[in-house]
């Protein structure tokens, strides 16, 4: 039996009508930029985490960069930090959390995560406030969601912004609150693997700032509401019309989906349970998740990877090299913390599979697969 990652032919076939008929409507009446579509889908966004704006960018990368050059100019009347502002987050995401905060003028500082739940730990944020913090990204990674109430206090108490990055958890909720909601902007990516996706890329900034909102529209658009007569050094950043249609056709799977990622982990951790050197992923209290990877641990990650492999059965490491042992923050980022859960995770973490539309037989498959590995682990040649 061979099982991917991720199936998105089988889930276009099971929303195919919907799909097509949001493109046919685009196919009428070509309105390829900003159109119709892209207004509903910002307006049902916002309605859905529960924010007066959100603005459709073009990926998950460019909403982390506009919304900190919109929380920068809303801050400061300046649109991009200085290398002195120091933004705090954790070392143990996708490097483009980070390399927003570089193409943003400011120095990232990292700091360890919680080995259970491989979120920043709002403990370690406190530890590395300096004179010269002026905000924190907090990371829902793998769809489990970050202790906001705590983080939200921290940052209060020190006067520091909130970008929240949400590209891995749309729809997950902490304390009954989505994420998206906390801080003063949220970074969405729509691209093709996340919960809610597109065809290709594509990016949504949320925010309860008219400020904030404002100027992410204007960045968007190069700049300036006049685009003959621009402002601001913007982008070309608008999320196009028929990427807009396909996620408003998904937007209706969206609760369905979540929730069969929830009863698919549900069944991992019900037969991965007592596995020898298993270590399972650990929901944070107060919180629904929506997993948009099952994340578990083992000391022999790569040859258990292989061995899926070999079953065929595909896993993927989520991520390999944390980002302060990257080329690209080497002198230019701030290192407050020891690092050793990050590092740790980063040696020990494998992703199974976890389509919405998998099958118990699936589900069977990968987790009898594992059990030979744990069971005969000395034996099994890979």
């Amino acid at each position: 039996m061979e099982i991917p990652m991720l199936d998105l032919k089988r889930e276009y076939l099971y929303l195919k009508s919907k799909i097509d008929h949001h493109l046919q409507v685009v196919l009428e009446h070509q309105n390829w930029i900003m159109g119709p579509e892209v207004k509903e889908l910002e307006n049902k966004v916002a309605s859905y985490i529960g924010t007066r704006f959100a603005l459709g960018v073009a990926s998950g990368t460019d909403a982390l960069v506009l919304s900190l050059r919109a929380v920068a100019f809303q801050r400061t009347g300046k649109d991009l930090f200085n290398p002195e502002d120091e933004i705090i987050t954790t070392p143990f995401t996708f490097a483009a959390t980070a390399e927003a905060i570089l193409r943003t003028g400011a120095t990232p500082v990292f700091v360890d995560i919680n080995p259970a739940t491989f979120n920043i730990d709002p403990a370690k944020v406190v530890a590395a406030i300096s004179p010269r913090t002026v905000g924190i990204i907090p990371v829902h990674l793998y769809g489990l969601p970050c202790p906001m109430d705590r983080l939200k206090a921290i940052a209060e108490e020190h006067n520091l912004f909130i970008v929240e990055d949400v590209a891995q958890a749309f729809g997950a909720e902490y304390a009954g609150k989505k994420c998206g909601a906390w801080g003063d902007a949220a970074a969405f990516s729509f691209f093709p693997s996340k919960n809610l996706a597109g065809f290709g890329d594509g990016g949504m900034v949320t925010t309860d700032d008219p400020i904030i909102a404002g100027f992410v529209d204007i960045l968007r658009r190069h700049g300036g509401r006049d685009k003959y007569n621009i402002d601001y050094r913007g982008y070309n950043s608008r999320l196009d019309t028929i990427q807009a249609a396909v996620l408003l056709a998904k937007f209706t799977a969206l609760d369905e989906f979540n929730e069969r990622r929830r009863k698919i982990a549900a069944q991992y951790q019900m037969r991965l349970n007592h596995i020898k050197d298993i270590t399972l992923p650990f929901t944070p209290p107060n919180s629904t998740p929506v997993f948009h990877q099952f994340t578990i641990r083992h000391p022999e990650r790569d040859r258990l990877k292989a061995w899926l492999k070999k079953c065929g059965i595909a896993s993927m490491v989520y991520y390999p090299i944390p980002l302060h042992q990257m080329k690209l923050f080497a002198g230019k980022s701030r290192i407050a913390t020891a690092l050793i859960h990050a590092e740790k995770a980063a040696a020990e973490v494998l992703s199974l599979p976890i389509e919405p539309l998998l099958t118990p037989d699936e589900i069977a498959c990968v987790t009898e697969r594992i059990k030979e590995f744990a069971s005969a682990r000395t034996t099994v040649n890979v």
